[in-house]
């Protein structure tokens, strides 16, 4: 599987709240946020569940992984999506292991695991 994923039973909002706070406590920043529901709407005019993708970052991860690889940017930031699924809300995130695996860099694969386990514990707190 190339997601880590968590459900929670609170409302939608509460769970963005929630998971910015962990995010914040674990390092990581939201750099960008982008409410896709908001989006659709106004360029499509159509209706769409809440749904919310995070840019997570922990800049001394990201500035390390830069400095082996400067084509990590592509892979920057640690999208976390937040929507409402039937009864409750799901939060997803991408595995850092996974992504990095393109780049072929052992020393990426290894700060990649670190990244992991904070993004893990992340979602352990959740």
């Amino acid at each position: 599987m190339t997601n880590m994923m968590k459900k929670l039973n609170i409302p939608f909002e509460q769970a963005i709240e929630k998971v910015q706070t962990v995010l914040k406590d674990q390092g990581f920043g939201i750099i960008t946020q982008i409410d896709v529901k908001e989006t659709l709407k106004k360029k499509l005019n159509v209706e769409y569940q809440n749904y919310k993708i995070l840019g997570a970052c922990n800049p001394s991860f990201a500035k390390e992984a830069l400095d082996m690889e400067k084509e990590v940017g592509t892979l920057l930031p640690c999208n976390v999506i937040v929507y409402e699924s039937g009864d409750g809300v799901q939060i997803s995130i991408q595995k850092p292991t996974e992504m990095m695996k393109i780049l072929n860099n052992d020393d990426l694969n290894q700060l990649a695991n670190k990244v992991e386990s904070k993004l893990q514990k992340v979602l352990d707190i959740l």
